[in-house]
Formats: structure tokens, C-alpha cells, sequence
């Protein structure tokens, strides 16, 4: 029998996806963020931005940016109770 291949997004499962702009990348690889966008995630110019790349069947299916500082409190939080305990011993 012939296995058939999921086409389903791989972030229809999570239900957290939605479409908020459309952007255009031009040809050095350059795209902007829409203002409202910017504003209603608190985005503003300097500020880093980690892509996060999603990959289902071998294939990248969705990007996503992060701030960095998000990042930063992340690894903190699960890497600090780690750390304190390895430095205990």
C-alpha cells in the first residue's frame, strides 16, 4: 500500500498561527515589517529579533521571529536551576 503524504501545515496543529501582514522580500534579501505590526508587538528599530524555523518532512514550513530578550529569559529559566546545581557539587 502506497503511504500517503500529510499535507496538513505543520502549524495547523498548534491553533496559534494566523496571517498578520504580507510582506515582500526584494532582491538582497530585504523585508519589512508593517508599522501597525511593529507597534502591536512592541517592535522597535535596533531591537533583535531571532528567527525560529519550523520544519516538518525534512522541509522548512514556517519561520517565525522571537525578540530576543524572550530568548534570554527562556534559557534562564531552564538553565539556571541546572547550572546552580552542577556549580553545588
Amino acid at each position: 500500500m502506497a503511504e500517503e503524504k500529510n499535507t496538513e501545515n505543520c502549524c495547523e496543529t498548534t491553533g496559534c498561527c494566523k496571517v498578520e501582514a504580507v510582506v515582500s522580500v526584494d532582491e538582497r534579501g530585504q523585508m519589512v515589517l508593517p508599522k501597525e505590526l511593529r507597534d502591536k508587538a512592541g517592535i522597535k528599530a535596533g531591537d533583535k529579533l531571532a528567527v525560529v524555523a519550523m520544519e516538518k518532512d525534512g522541509e522548512t514550513c514556517c519561520l517565525s521571529l522571537v525578540k530576543v530578550e524572550s530568548i534570554t529569559g527562556m534559557v534562564k529559566e531552564m538553565l539556571g536551576p541546572v547550572m546552580s546545581e552542577i556549580y553545588k557539587k
